[in-house]
């Protein structure tokens, strides 16, 4: 079981890696028609980073969530 503090490392490495990943795309797109070798190089590693992040996505949605201490009942209907 993860903790929420891992749970929410994982969500916030997924999105910084979208993001960036994109932000790289379009560099390459933008720097390609300067360095053709660059903008291609830019724009890999930027789809690898969006598919890094969709992975990451995949991950925390499948981390489980522990229960708080306290938070625990015995009886079926949750009452006491």
């Amino acid at each position: 079981m993860a903790t929420p503090r891992a749970r929410a490392w994982v969500e916030r490495l997924a999105w910084i890696a979208i993001y960036g990943g994109i932000f790289a795309i379009i560099l390459g797109v933008i720097s390609g028609e300067v360095h053709v070798i660059a903008g291609w190089s830019l724009g890999v590693l930027g789809g690898m980073a969006v598919a890094a992040g969709v992975v990451l996505i995949v991950v925390r949605s499948r981390m489980a969530e522990t229960a708080a201490p306290g938070a625990q009942s015995n009886s079926p209907e949750g009452k006491p």
